[in-house]
């Protein structure tokens, strides 16, 4: 890849012609059947797939890219559970290492109807999505889908010093939500997380249950539950004033202002991008949602500048169809 500066791109989810109106925007052409910029490369913070009504445009446009040297694409979780819902299971015949069960099905829908005519050229893009990284760290900066948790991080290159990605091995233990593997995936691919205060449950706004919530991680010395809250859905009122447990507060990942600048999406973020605080950026504006499809332009700052944010805006369903 070219050694100038950085275009970071956010959570696509299938907004394909989005995509195409944000790299041209930031002045990428198409070259050879590649989006090329002169001087600049792109690093796709994960979920090209999912939801979106031209994820095979978007999947294409970014592996293309890819392929040339253009860009890196990391492994979003909406890459990790269309890999585990087609993988089959090695424990028990005619099964997968993620249930097909309704929500699972209804999540990964979209991606497969999409791919179905296609079935030789899905076939080599899921082999392709198994080799994606976990993980990009430089001198310069550090990416990852949802969280950097660098005491995981650490003992993933403890074991695995050569290599940033999964293995068939350990995408099959990862599906065990105890073991390291598993460990590994839920916190880099789905963000730090607490269960709720006294086996509580809350009911989202897409009506599945959950009895966990995201946590912030940039904040030193929160009080209650609802500073550390990062997700769209609401906590209960008397949860959220809820001063945070010594215990739980222990368990709280905490990325330092002085750590060099963070790249990440998965968050539905809303309203106008910027940088969460001056060293983390997060650059999933819910495209699929209506929102906007966000870039962020690197070049090597310390201290991450609004003004290097690009968008485009998704606000109606036709933009993208």
């Amino acid at each position: 890849m070219k050694s100038g500066g950085i275009d970071f791109i956010g959570d696509i989810h299938g907004c394909g012609k989005s995509l195409l109106k944000l790299l041209d925007k930031l002045g990428y052409q198409k070259q050879k059947g590649v989006y090329r910029h002169p001087s600049r490369t792109t690093i796709f913070i994960g979920d090209i797939l999912d939801r979106g009504p031209n994820i095979r445009l978007a999947l294409n446009t970014v592996r293309e890219m890819v392929d040339a040297g253009q860009a890196q694409l990391l492994m979003g979780n909406h890459e990790y559970n269309v890999l585990t819902y087609l993988t089959p299971s090695k424990n028990t015949a005619d099964t997968f290492l993620r249930e097909h069960n309704a929500r699972n099905s209804f999540i990964v829908r979209e991606t497969i109807e999409q791919f179905d005519p296609y079935p030789c050229e899905w076939r080599d893009h899921l082999v392709w999505i198994a080799k994606l990284p976990l993980f990009l760290e430089t001198e310069r900066f550090r990416a990852v889908h949802a969280c950097w948790d660098q005491a995981i991080i650490h003992a993933f290159r403890k074991e695995w010093p050569d290599r940033m990605c999964m293995d068939e091995n350990f995408l099959h233990r990862s599906v065990e939500r105890r073991s390291f593997e598993g460990q590994v995936v839920e916190r880099l691919l789905r963000g730090a997380s607490l269960k709720l205060p006294d086996n509580r449950s809350v009911t989202a706004k897409d009506g599945f249950v959950r009895h966990y919530f995201r946590t912030k991680y940039w904040l030193e010395n929160p009080r209650t539950y609802g500073d550390i809250l990062f997700q769209p859905d609401p906590l209960p009122k008397d949860i959220a004033n809820k001063p945070v447990s010594d215990k739980d507060r222990q368990r709280l990942v905490y990325y330092a202002p002085q750590e060099r600048p963070l790249f990440v999406g998965h968050y539905w973020m809303q309203g106008s991008p910027m940088p969460i605080r001056s060293n983390i950026m997060c650059l999933d504006y819910s495209a699929v949602k209506y929102g906007k499809l966000v870039a962020y332009r690197f070049d090597g700052e310390r201290v991450l500048d609004q003004q290097k944010i690009t968008y485009v805006e998704v606000k109606q369903p036709q933009d993208d169809e």
